[in-house]
């Protein structure tokens, strides 16, 4: 598969797991957390989707002249696994992650805290998706909307 094809894939897969899990996302209380705003489509669609609920995005990079980005207040600027602490509180209801890089060495490394930051930040009952596989006891696998591939982008539950 071309990379192309397979960059698709996964925004299909992102954007039909975002839209899957809305109506119950909305019944939690708590944030989102959108870790790695990056050009800000996923963060424009969470707010289309959650329109209600504090959006809080994280990067490295400030990116001040986007269009799709948060008020600075709920703006984090900085390497995620340095400034999210005051964020792990076992509060958001949604936690999303897209935050891979497709090079094995480089995932691994952000596998050795992803999961963690994630489990700690969500509510019991909330949802981690992520482009990255969360092997962590705190989560429960999800079911994957029609269409979705498995392993194409990943689905859990607080537990």
């Amino acid at each position: 598969m071309s990379r192309l094809d397979s960059f698709i894939r996964r925004l299909l897969a992102q954007r039909d797991i975002l839209n899957a899990i809305a109506e119950d996302a909305r019944r939690l209380e708590g944030d989102v957390l959108e870790l790695g705003l990056g050009n800000g489509r996923t963060y424009d669609h969470l707010r289309e989707l959650f329109p209600e609920k504090r959006i809080i995005a994280f990067d490295r990079d400030e990116r001040r002249d986007q269009i799709s980005r948060p008020d600075d207040r709920d703006m984090v600027v900085g390497e995620i696994q340095e400034t999210i602490a005051p964020y792990l509180t076992g509060a958001a209801a949604v936690v999303h992650a897209d935050i891979g890089t497709g090079n094995p060495d480089r995932d691994a490394v952000t596998l050795t805290w992803l999961p963690e930051i994630m489990a700690r930040a969500l509510t019991k009952g909330g949802i981690a998706i992520s482009g990255l596989p969360l092997d962590h006891d705190a989560f429960a696998s999800f079911p994957q909307p029609a269409g979705v591939s498995d392993g194409r982008y990943f689905l859990y539950r607080r537990r």
